[in-house]
């Protein structure tokens, strides 16, 4: 399928790696020009100059922490004019309702909140000044069904989903889509130290932990980045210019809904 945005302009965050990286490399795929970032710069430039020599799109890197009013400002700088925003960042640690305080759940809302919310403010502009533009943000499956042990994860991000709901629509009729992707389980870094915790917890393997959560899984397996990225590029493209602030689940069937 041609998703019509080749020459399209995006920026990923948080695309060294990961579900970040699978949007990178699909939306190169497709023939879109990217600004990715992460915090670390090794394995930023190493994807950067992979995504280069498979696709011949350009790509420019910026090393910094997006969640961090720093690294917002350079990343923005660097990304106006963008036809696509990805935004991304790593969900906080798991734990119980008693483990945390104010602090912990300020850290969860910068950085799993409020952060997409700046990327969005200053980016929607420039794409509504357009005609249009593509907004997806990748949330978690906890904002329809919460997982207990990640109670940080579940407020923040089930509040951009509610700051979505309304923002969506109201950009809609400049002809920019904001949608929300909704991952399970992936076989990322984030699946790994999920596992490690039960391993350590239960006294038992990685691969056992992995088995054990994969059979939970209708699929009976994690999702691999390239499904994920395959996803978030349909939503960008010219093809779904109708699906407006909705919440999709790539979870292979593990959030047990009728609707």
């Amino acid at each position: 399928m041609d998703l019509g945005i080749k020459g399209k302009r995006a920026l990923v965050c948080a695309s060294s790696k990961g579900l970040g990286l699978g949007c990178a490399e699909a939306l190169a795929a497709a023939g879109v020009d990217l600004v990715m970032n992460a915090r670390g710069s090794e394995a930023l430039e190493a994807s950067a100059d992979r995504i280069r020599a498979e696709h011949s799109v350009q790509v420019q890197t910026i090393a910094c922490d997006v969640t961090s009013a720093e690294g917002q400002a350079q990343a923005i700088e660097a990304a106006q004019g963008v036809d696509i925003l990805v935004t991304n960042a790593g969900g906080p640690p798991p734990g119980l309702w008693s483990d945390w305080d104010r602090d912990d759940f300020i850290k969860a809302l910068d950085s799993n909140m409020l952060t997409p919310i700046a990327f969005m403010k200053a980016l929607l502009p420039g794409m509504m000044d357009k005609g249009w533009g593509r907004v997806v943000n990748i949330t978690s499956q906890s904002v329809r069904a919460p997982i207990p042990a990640l109670g940080l994860s579940n407020a923040a991000r089930t509040g951009l989903t509610g700051y979505v709901a309304g923002t969506a629509r109201q950009v809609a009729p400049k002809g920019v889509t904001i949608n929300n992707l909704l991952p399970g389980i992936h076989a990322t870094d984030r699946a790994d130290s999920l596992d490690g915790g039960v391993a350590a917890q239960r006294g038992i393997s990685m691969d056992e932990a992995r088995a054990e959560r994969a059979a939970t899984i209708p699929a009976r397996r994690y999702g691999t980045r390239e499904e994920f990225g395959a996803a978030c590029a349909f939503l960008c493209s010219q093809n779904a210019g109708f699906i407006v602030g909705q919440n999709i689940l790539l979870d292979g069937g593990a959030t047990n809904l009728t609707m």
